[in-house]
């Protein structure tokens, strides 16, 4: 595998929406990654579900890259969101919705 930090790099940048989580959009493996899957389905947003428990690797590696502690963490167009706890405010606020459409994702 190449560098970590690169591969994370290059699917942030190259997918408009990613969320690295615990599991797959369609097997969420805890209650945090199944709820930030939940916000972006219900906004309607398609993404990219990376699953951290693929490799330690990635699941350290993810932590390092944007130096936060937890998974999920929501990626849009290359700029790190936040986890499912900033993800559900921003979604209750709207400030979620307006985000996706002013990226241009919604």
């Amino acid at each position: 595998m190449t560098d970590i930090n690169t591969w994370i790099d290059n699917e942030v940048k190259a997918n408009d929406v990613v969320l690295f989580m615990k599991g797959t959009p369609e097997s969420p493996m805890c209650g945090f990654s199944g709820r930030a899957t939940q916000i972006l389905n219900t906004l309607g947003v398609p993404f990219k579900g990376i699953n951290v428990l693929d490799s330690n690797d990635l699941r350290q590696g993810i932590k390092d890259y944007t130096n936060w502690p937890t998974v999920p963490q929501l990626y849009v167009k290359g700029e790190f969101v936040g986890g499912s706890d900033i993800m559900m405010e921003m979604y209750q606020s709207g400030e979620l919705k307006t985000l996706m459409a002013d990226k241009g994702v919604a």
